[in-house]
C-alpha cells in the first residue's frame, strides 16, 4: 500500500502541469538570508495546524519527517558553511527531521529533491546533529522557517509551528571569503579601475582590519584617479591610524 501511494504520488507529481490547477492545502514558501556574501535560503511546503495534534500526533515522535508538507523541505548554501559548528559545502540539501519531545535530530541530505520521506536513505547524510526545542507562547498556524542574522558572520534557522520552536546555527567564514574574491578581482581588474581598490580600502576600514593594507589600497586607487572618493576614504584610514594632520 505504501509502495503504491508513493508511485501515485511521483506520477502526479511528474504530471502537473508548470502552473497548478487548483491551489495547495499546504501552500509552497520560500525564505533567504545574505550571511556575509553568502546567500542561504529553504524551500517548503507550508502545513496547518487545522485544530490538530501536531507533535506526537500528526508528526510522529522518533520518525523521518520531511520537515514541511509534499516534498522534503530544501536548504541552499552558496557557499561553504559551518552547521552547528560542522563543515557542509556549498549546494542544496533536503532537510529532514526526526523529531522528539525534547530534543530533534536534524539531518541534511545529499539527495535534495524528494517527495516526503519514503524513500529517504541514511546512506546520503551529509550531516546529523541534535537540536533543542522550545516552547513558545504565541501559536504559529501555518509552518513557518525563519533566518534570523545572530551576526555578521551567522544566522540562526528557526522552525516555528504550533507552539514549538526549533533552532540551529549557520557560520560564514566571511573574512575568508572576502579575502579569496577580493584576490581574484584584483587579478582581473582592469588598468583604470579605481572604485575597486577604493571600495576595498573602504570595507577594511568599516571592519578595523589591516589599516596600512587598506591605506596602500587607497593610494593605488589615487593614483590610477584621484578623486573626492577615494581622497575621503585616505582621509578616514589615516585619522584611525592615528595621522590626524595628515587627514586634513
Amino acid at each position: 500500500m505504501r509502495a503504491l501511494l508513493l508511485i501515485s504520488c511521483l506520477t502526479l507529481c511528474a504530471a502537473a502541469p508548470e502552473r497548478e490547477l487548483f491551489p495547495r492545502l499546504s501552500p509552497h514558501a520560500t525564505v533567504s538570508q545574505t550571511i556575509g556574501t553568502t546567500t542561504l535560503s529553504l524551500a517548503y511546503d507550508r502545513p496547518a495546524v487545522r485544530g490538530r495534534k501536531v507533535w506526537g500526533g500528526l508528526v510522529p515522535y522518533g520518525q523521518i519527517w520531511r520537515s514541511g508538507a509534499n516534498w522534503a523541505t530544501t536548504i541552499t548554501f552558496s557557499d561553504a558553511v559551518k552547521v552547528e559548528g560542522r563543515a557542509v559545502p556549498a549546494g542544496t540539501y533536503a532537510l529532514f527531521t526526526v523529531p522528539g519531545p525534547e530534543h530533534w535530530t536534524i539531518i541534511l541530505n545529499r539527495r535534495a529533491r524528494q517527495w516526503g520521506a519514503f524513500e529517504y536513505q541514511p546512506k546520503d547524510d551529509v550531516l546529523r546533529f541534535e537540536a533543542r526545542t522550545k516552547l513558545v507562547k504565541d501559536h504559529t498556524e501555518w509552518l513557518t522557517y525563519e533566518v534570523y542574522p545572530a551576526s555578521r558572520a551567522s544566522a540562526y534557522v528557526d522552525l516555528y509551528w504550533e507552539k514549538l520552536r526549533v533552532s540551529f546555527l549557520v557560520e560564514v567564514d566571511v573574512d575568508a571569503q572576502v579575502a579569496a574574491r577580493l584576490k581574484r578581482a584584483m587579478a582581473q581588474a582592469k588598468p583604470g579601475d579605481w572604485k575597486l581598490y577604493a571600495d576595498a580600502a573602504e570595507y577594511f576600514l568599516e571592519q578595523d582590519r589591516q589599516l596600512g593594507q587598506a591605506l596602500g589600497w587607497a593610494d593605488r586607487s589615487i593614483a590610477i584617479q584621484e578623486n573626492p572618493v577615494n581622497l575621503g576614504v585616505k582621509a578616514r584610514l589615516l585619522r584611525a591610524l592615528g595621522r590626524p594632520a595628515e587627514a586634513v
